[in-house]
């Protein structure tokens, strides 16, 4: 079985780099870090969508080991919809109008 295509919502992009340069600002070797949890999380959600918990309005949620962050994202047959990096602090569901 193929590989579901990637789509990063233009917002959760945004909200990567915000959280790279914050970290980045702070301990760029955390930067660093953040980046490769963040790339390994997608790499794992391509690789077994279903695997994590439903969550809020169709979506998944995968949680960053060591940073606040959770990846949102929509699974379909043929691809990935990643809709937000949230931040664990902010309030649930702020990204569920986001339309691909």
């Amino acid at each position: 079985m193929a590989r579901p295509s990637v789509e990063l919502h233009p917002e959760a992009i945004a909200e990567a780099r915000a959280a790279y340069l914050w970290y980045a600002q702070r301990n760029p070797s955390a930067a660093d870090a953040f980046m490769a949890a963040l790339d390994q999380a997608v790499a794992q959600i391509t690789e077994s969508p279903a695997r994590w918990p439903a969550h809020l309005h169709g979506t998944r949620k995968f949680l960053l080991a060591r940073f606040p962050y959770s990846v949102i994202y929509r699974a379909t047959a043929t691809n990935i919809q990643i809709i937000a990096v949230a931040h664990g602090r902010r309030r649930p569901g702020y990204w569920r109008t986001r339309r691909f």
